[in-house]
């Protein structure tokens, strides 16, 4: 199985970014902890702080290089239509992740734009949402 992992924009500073909300662990720890456990999945790890690069990513994973997609659209989440819309025109399962619980933080983070058109949505666990993302996809397999 192969596993598409968007990360949106400031999640190349993760550990270093308000390391009391979001945690020490980087992006880094968190996918070489995945590739260590889910070896069998063939994974592509995807980070930018620009909407058109994670757009492109999309892309390719609607042309069958991908069975699932795994996104943390970060600030994107809450306003762009061009992101929701590319996940919209997938053919594959897409569940969106956030380390925080977003719904006990500031008013704007409670609104997804992307979460409509998502298989489901996992906040509030940590590294640990992108594992449950995995499995859930792994179920479907």
């Amino acid at each position: 199985m192969r596993i598409f992992i968007l990360n949106g924009p400031n999640l190349d500073i993760l550990g270093k970014r308000e390391p009391e909300v979001y945690g020490k662990t980087t992006l880094w720890d968190i996918e070489n902890r995945m590739k260590q456990k889910y070896s069998q999945v063939q994974f592509e790890w995807f980070q930018s702080n620009s909407e058109g690069p994670l757009i492109d990513a999309l892309h390719k994973a609607m042309g069958g290089a991908a069975d699932g997609v795994v996104i943390n659209p970060g600030a994107f989440t809450h306003y762009s239509y061009a992101l929701r819309d590319a996940v919209a025109a997938l053919n594959v399962p897409v569940i969106e992740v956030h380390l925080t619980n977003v719904h006990a933080r500031e008013e704007f983070r409670r609104k997804s734009v992307i979460a409509p058109v998502c298989k489901g949505v996992i906040a509030g666990f940590g590294p640990r949402g992108y594992e449950l993302a995995v499995e859930w996809l792994l179920q479907q397999n």
